[in-house]
């Protein structure tokens, strides 16, 4: 399946750039899906995908719904203990969703799309939140997973024969069964958003209104997806004014777009296509005014290969034949004191501006000590230095 994402700076047009990308997917002829959190002008509102256009479907995300759900469920299954402690249940009614809860409720929806009974779709265009926020909400299956792993190692689960003797001895009561496999199955519907999330057919698009307040946004979006290892296929300028207006005013707006514009496309993202959406002049509806936009339907050849764009380089001392090895990861946009590093076991806990990533170190360099770390023409170095207690000997 490809899968299409969208996001970009607030209020830059990311529902309506979503909506016309898988418009135009369907179009091309590929069964898709659109999720979104917002309300599309002129398309369904229905919390479960319904048909918009023969090819394409669309399905709303009730983080309110969803939460309420899950809560239910959680009593259900913690009916006994809430029994034996006297404790009220909570109706569906009653419940306001917590903050967190959209963000959960989307991951659900993804599960959906990915393994559940909303897949099937050859292409899926995912309308995300702001750019910062997408990118946090795409590290956090690759995040709760790791807490999940911390929290309830697996193989804590060998003990079940000897959990009450285990809790005898140790004189307070082990975590119950269905705890454990509460957390598998969380981990298992986590592993398959992660997958989609990294998967060689999944590319980011980002959407922004040309002016000052992009730039930055746009900077540090890149630096953001590179430290995640996403892959961004195409920038949609959004709500372009047409050139060689009459109007004094329209023309001087116009040529301030149009110099951000030839900045992107030479500075910001030389590597990236720029698509130019003209400014309808009023707020799209329907198909009929998404299609106007003329937003390129994703390529449904596989983009590129996966997975983070680390390299290892390796250097070797011509006097005595030591050797460093560099782990490399292009950070365009990054700035030296906005970066932080620190090694904790076999992790790389990384910090670029906003964004936070904690890596596992590649097998070879376990077995190293970080000698330096450099921030050079927009890639991060990370020099290791094999350790001689644990590197192994050469005759």
């Amino acid at each position: 399946m490809r899968t299409v994402l969208v996001t970009g700076p607030g209020g830059a047009g990311r529902t309506t750039v979503a909506a016309a990308t898988a418009l135009a997917a369907a179009d091309g002829g590929a069964r898709t899906l659109l999720l979104s959190a917002e309300a599309v002008p002129g398309f369904p509102a229905a919390t479960a995908p319904v048909r918009v256009t023969d090819l394409l479907d669309h399905a709303r995300i009730d983080s309110g719904e969803h939460f309420r759900a899950e809560l239910t469920e959680l009593q259900d299954r913690a009916s006994g203990i809430l029994d034996l402690l006297g404790a009220g249940r909570l109706d569906g009614e009653e419940l306001t969703e917590l903050p967190g809860s959209p963000q959960l409720a989307l991951l659900h929806a993804l599960r959906r799309a990915a393994v559940g009974d909303w897949s099937g779709y050859d292409t899926l265009v995912v309308d995300l939140p702001p750019t910062a926020d997408a990118l946090a909400l795409l590290a956090l299956p690759e995040q709760l997973r790791r807490y999940l792993r911390r929290l309830l190692p697996a193989e804590r689960q060998a003990a079940r024969a000897l959990r009450p003797v285990l809790a005898q001895l140790a004189g307070v009561p082990m975590p119950a069964p269905w705890l454990y496999e509460a957390a598998a199955r969380k981990d298992a519907e986590l592993a398959s958003v992660q997958a989609l999330v990294e998967d060689r057919a999944t590319t980011l698009r980002l959407v922004a209104e040309p002016g000052p307040a992009a730039e930055d946004a746009l900077r540090t979006a890149r630096t953001g997806l590179a430290l995640h290892g996403l892959r961004a296929d195409l920038l949609v300028a959004s709500r372009v004014l047409p050139r060689h207006s009459p109007d004094p005013w329209f023309a001087g707006l116009a040529a301030q777009q149009e110099k951000c514009l030839d900045h992107w496309r030479q500075d910001l993202a030389p590597d990236l296509p720029v698509h130019e959406s003209a400014h309808a002049g009023r707020d799209p509806y329907g198909p009929g005014d998404l299609a106007a936009l003329e937003i390129p339907a994703p390529d449904r050849r596989t983009p590129g290969p996966a997975g983070d764009p680390w390299w290892t380089e390796e250097e070797r001392d011509t006097e005595d034949g030591t050797a460093t090895l560099t782990w490399c990861l292009p950070l365009p946009g990054a700035v030296k004191e906005q970066l932080r590093l620190v090694r904790r076991g076999d992790e790389l806990l990384l910090t670029v501006g906003p964004f936070h990533r904690i890596v596992r170190i590649a097998s070879a360099l376990r077995r190293c000590t970080v000698s330096g770390a450099a921030l050079a023409d927009g890639v991060l170095r990370v020099r290791f230095t094999p350790d001689p207690a644990l590197w192994p000997r050469t005759a």
